[in-house]
């Protein structure tokens, strides 16, 4: 099972959590959880006049294993309005546009989406269930 939870904050809200919301999937093979704006396709969306975020930014799938991993899907632009981080345990690392990573088994973490022009972040966290 992998369990997510998302989190928009904005200038205003420093310190606090808003939007709050959850979504979780099973860890069968072609699973797939995504996050973004577009409500038809995304399990977890963000507000839609915040543009850093594309219609589809994070894609969550299951491999044939049952591992997860996240990808960063390009958008339409070359270059993101945005960066993405990964953070498990003590260890951060940026997501790169375009890439790939594995989630650990019988972790969590979480994945900054952090706008380039201003003071606003979409907070992604995890959990993946053994």
């Amino acid at each position: 099972m992998l369990e997510l939870t998302m989190a928009t904050v904005s200038g205003a809200d420093e310190g606090a959590t808003a939007g709050m919301l959850m979504a979780d999937a099973p860890s069968e093979p072609g699973a797939v959880l995504r996050v973004g704006r577009d409500r038809a396709v995304c399990r977890l969306t963000t507000p839609q006049d915040w543009l850093f975020v594309s219609r589809v930014h994070l894609e969550f799938v299951c491999g044939p294993d049952g591992a997860w991993q996240v990808t960063w899907l390009r958008g339409s632009q070359p270059d993101p309005s945005s960066e993405v981080r990964l953070t498990v345990g003590q260890h951060a690392q940026p997501l790169g546009y375009g890439g790939t990573v594995p989630l650990p088994r019988g972790a969590g973490g979480e994945l900054v989406i952090q706008d380039r022009t201003g003071p606003r972040t979409v907070n992604v966290g995890f959990y993946h269930e053994v």
